[in-house]
């Protein structure tokens, strides 16, 4: 079993598709391991990206996610990684295929709606930066 992170950004959860989004997520198999609403400080969130801190759009990027609540869905499944992925579709909506939650939801390639881990090690990091291992409950 994979783990992946989904964050509802701050665009989704302000449209009103939070519940769209878990019904998607649930619809494609995943189990959801940890659950909650939380409003990202301009530090957490230059944390959390710190991958793309040498990008043009990282400072953007960071304002955004600290500009309104988010909900941080730990998930997993077989093949979390690439099925969420498959599921979110393209970055860029323009991009994103039919049905895609970005193509459904998002307003743009910045406000996209959804994150989704990009490996199966930033899925464990990523996981472990929002909930503690005793907030993760496995389902049997």
């Amino acid at each position: 079993m994979e783990r992946t992170l989904c964050i509802i950004k701050p665009d989704g959860v302000q449209s009103k598709v939070v519940g769209k989004v878990i019904d998607r997520i649930e619809q494609e198999g995943f189990t959801i391991l940890g659950m909650k609403r939380a409003r990202l400080s301009k530090a957490v969130a230059e944390d959390f990206y710190a991958v793309h801190k040498e990008r043009p759009f990282f400072g953007e990027l960071c304002e955004f996610m600290s500009s309104g609540p988010v909900v941080l869905i730990a998930l997993a499944r077989d093949n979390a990684i690439n099925h969420w992925r498959t599921v979110i579709g393209a970055t860029n909506p323009a991009e994103a295929d039919d049905g895609t939650i970005r193509k459904l939801y998002a307003r743009s390639k910045g406000e996209n709606t959804v994150h989704g881990s990009d490996s199966v090690e930033n899925g464990i990091l990523e996981i472990s930066k929002f909930f503690s291992e005793m907030e993760l409950i496995e389902q049997k």
